[in-house]
């Protein structure tokens, strides 16, 4: 069955579907009309023969469901929202915002490319939003042209963020054959790893390119989607030609190595400053990469002859990002140095035809179903060090504003302590700050310092070692060590205080100490006073507070900086 409603139909007894306005080969969008509501609402259905395997058929029903509510928990201006997941006829549905646009595919046909500052605005607002799902704990999973929509006014926002997980546009049926492209994948997910926020990174990367190159990294599937599947695994970007002050971003987003992209709030940064012509953010610079060594490891390299005679350096382009007429170029080639004999090429060949037949099925299936959750067999999310400070980062992101889903990044350890008095502690900050960032230590930790701000104008500066561990799904803070802690208090209350009147009150002259008794010299008449207050003497301006742990659950209580 291709189409299971038409126009007019009404859906769950509330969503009247108006006019088709996209459809592809898993499903099918609708303009439709939220009669509960009376707003304009689209509609996407999956399609029955979109459920490859009939035996898997309910587990990828429920998982398009899950998805689609996951993704119901992002709310930002850069992505379209998701309002409803229902069931029709038993294939899930997604009730979503009605955004009246044209597709980044649609306008790069038209145009065939972009300039850079152009699409470095487009970019810039879907990072945006990226960077909000992924510290909701949501990542897209499908970042491609066809998924970034531009409004008339230039807003662009990203979709699919639901059912794209259950279905995709990779999937293999029953005969090994490929539906769909994966140009846009990150390597690592090309050879069958989990996504992560770092493979929505490179994704926008590879979208980015295809903006200003007029083609994909890795270009497409339409010769021969196995080889192109292969390219994609193994993570070798060529140089962007016309990319200009975008190619340093795009460098450090199309890293091959997930754990050394910067993160999609960098990414938005970094867009913002390149679509104003402003510098770029230092982070980013120093994480783009030569694009030759983008491999991590040695590059051979073959010198194309040319009449001038003139060489060009490996990883290295003219100004303007075109070669010279003439020049010899470079060719990167990856792996060791040398040639190889024939009968080796051919062996290796084989090898990696065999590899790229494997890495298709299991990246269909993966894409179709997902990983197997509830077994508890599949591997968690990566302790790497990247990760690691990323989870960092993110957690004080979300602090103090958004408490209750700092809380979820909290291992079992840390939530001993309880809920409420983790939401009530935090609720006396008035604003975090990470003033150095994030920094890997040892196989599972990470140190960092923030800035505290308390609402009686004192700042408190800590520095912590935090150690995570690995959950299903992200990384988890499950220990804290205060390794150092200041107080800025604020101005001292010039009145003295009315429980020890007399520690503010400084000896007048001529007034007798201790001294004057031992040298049987007479005393003043206040020597009396001034011996009692020597026994209590007052707390010296220098001293300091006494050290008070407090980890990511534990701010320091409102008005306790001064005098600790």
């Amino acid at each position: 069955m291709l189409l299971l409603s038409d126009s007019g139909d009404l859906l769950a007894g509330r969503y009247r579907l108006r006019q088709r306005v996209g459809s592809g080969a898993m499903g099918v969008v609708w303009e439709a009309t939220d009669e509960r509501l009376q707003r304009q609402v689209a509609v996407k259905q999956l399609l029955q023969q979109a459920i490859l395997d009939p035996e898997r058929a309910d587990e990828a029903r429920e998982r398009a469901m899950r998805e689609g509510r996951v993704a119901a928990r992002l709310h930002h201006p850069n992505a379209i929202a998701v309002y409803d997941a229902i069931l029709d006829d038993g294939l899930p549905v997604l009730v979503m915002e009605y955004l009246p646009s044209r597709s980044l595919t649609d306008i790069l046909a038209e145009q065939r490319h972009l300039d850079p500052a152009t699409a470095a605005g487009i970019g810039s607002q879907v990072a945006s939003a990226l960077a909000a799902a992924h510290a909701a704990g949501v990542v897209h999973r499908d970042i491609k042209p066809a998924n970034v929509l531009i409004a008339e006014d230039g807003t662009a926002k990203i979709t699919d963020f639901g059912i794209s997980h259950a279905t995709g546009d990779v999937v293999v049926t029953q005969t090994g054959l490929v539906a769909g492209t994966p140009a846009y994948l990150a390597p690592e997910v090309a050879r069958g790893k989990r996504p992560t926020p770092g493979s929505d990174v490179f994704s926008l990367g590879a979208t980015l390119y295809a903006a200003v190159e007029g083609a994909p990294p890795f270009g497409t599937s339409e010769d021969n989607a196995l080889a192109l599947l292969y390219k994609v695994a193994e993570g070798a970007v060529p140089p962007p030609r016309n990319a200009g002050p975008l190619t340093p971003v795009l460098g450090a987003m199309l890293r091959a190595d997930p754990d050394q992209r910067i993160t999609a709030a960098q990414v938005d940064e970094a867009l913002r400053a390149v679509a104003s012509g402003l510098p770029l953010p230092a982070a980013v610079a120093a994480a783009s990469a030569e694009w030759d060594d983008r491999t991590g490891r040695p590059a051979a390299t073959a010198t194309m002859p040319s009449t001038s005679g003139g060489r060009t350096a490996i990883g290295t382009m003219p100004e303007g990002g075109q070669e010279p007429a003439g020049a010899d170029r470079t060719l990167v080639v990856p792996g060791a140095a040398g040639t190889e004999r024939p009968a080796r090429r051919r062996k290796r060949a084989y090898l990696f035809a065999a590899l790229a037949v494997v890495l298709l099925a299991g990246l269909g299936l993966y894409a179709l179903l997902g990983p197997d959750e509830g077994s508890g067999s599949g591997s968690a999310v990566s302790m790497a060090a990247a990760e690691r400070e990323r989870a960092v980062s993110e957690y004080y992101a979300l602090l103090p504003d958004r408490a209750e889903q700092a809380w979820n990044r909290l291992g079992p350890e840390l939530r001993e302590q309880g809920k409420q008095p983790y939401l009530e502690r935090w609720s006396e900050v008035s604003a975090v700050a990470v003033t150095s960032p994030p920094r890997a230590t040892g196989d599972d930790s990470v140190r960092v310092e923030v800035e505290l701000s308390m609402p009686d104008g004192s700042v408190v500066t800590e520095a912590h070692e935090l150690t995570l561990i690995a959950a299903e799904d992200e990384l988890l803070i499950n220990g804290d060590d205060v390794l150092r802690r200041d107080v800025d208090a604020p101005a001292p209350d010039p009145q003295p205080s009315p429980q020890t009147p007399q520690e503010e009150t400084e000896p007048q002259p001529g007034q007798g100490n201790e001294d004057d008794d031992e040298d049987g010299e007479p005393e003043e008449e206040e020597g009396e006073d001034q011996d009692e207050q020597e026994e209590t003497p007052p707390p010296a301006d220098d001293d300091e507070p006494p050290e008070v742990e407090t980890s990511p659950a534990e701010p320091p209580e409102e008005g306790g900086t001064e005098g600790e």
